[in-house]
């Protein structure tokens, strides 16, 4: 039975994540920051943690499995949405970069032991549209856009060295999905953004590596 580790899993597209994934027979280990929400009617593996925490980071991977097989760094939150630029909240953009562009570096650094070797896993970098440059036609969401600008940087940053050591990483937009965070507006329901984001994991190999995708497997400008 394969392994998969999943953040920010106990509600939104971390909890149905972690569904699919189950329905699909693999052993799944779940983490939460404060709540285990809807968590607590599945039968993941659940465990506290906080991105932002060195020692939350380190204390959950202390307790995984030696292997690991798919990691989705998926754990984010979205941020004020200021108007303009005398708005910006500089405290609040710090906590945004934190929890969504390093927070999953941390995740990554303290499982690298238990990734690759002798059989290929995926990273599964939950980022965004928002996080593209060249469709930035909009503006606003100044700390949102730039945090998953920089998760996609470090991504691609480190694609090659985890290519290494026989670790894939794929950069994935869920869509407008049906959340908390995407509202009510949204266009994409988490069963279709979940299940097509399955899809793209299972199709990763080591020669498309860093690639950043739609779940529909549309690619997407950097």
């Amino acid at each position: 039975m394969p392994t998969a580790v999943v953040t920010g899993a106990n509600r939104g597209i971390g909890l149905e994540w972690v569904r699919q994934l189950l329905d699909k027979g693999w052993d799944v280990h779940a983490g939460y920051r404060t709540d285990e929400g809807g968590l607590s009617g599945t039968s993941a593996h659940h465990h506290q943690l906080d991105v932002t925490s060195k020692e939350s980071v380190e204390a959950f991977a202390a307790s995984l499995p030696d292997r690991v097989d798919l990691l989705v760094n998926n754990a984010g939150v979205a941020d004020g949405r200021w108007r303009s630029i005398e708005d910006i909240d500089h405290e609040q953009v710090l906590k945004v970069l934190d929890i969504n562009s390093v927070g999953p570096v941390r995740v990554t650094q303290a499982l690298l032991s238990r990734l690759g070797g002798d059989k290929m896993s995926t990273i599964a970098m939950v980022s965004s549209l928002m996080g593209s440059v060249e469709d930035c036609i909009s503006g606003k969401s100044y700390a949102y856009r730039a945090s998953k600008s920089a998760l996609n940087m470090f991504s691609t940053a480190m694609k090659n060295e985890l290519r290494d050591a026989n670790i894939s990483v794929v950069i994935l937009h869920p869509g407008w999905v049906q959340t908390d965070m995407g509202g009510p507006n949204a266009t994409v329901t988490p069963l279709d953004s979940i299940a097509g984001m399955i899809q793209r994991v299972e199709e990763q190999t080591l020669e498309i590596t860093g690639r950043f995708v739609q779940y529909d497997g549309e690619a997407l400008p950097w």
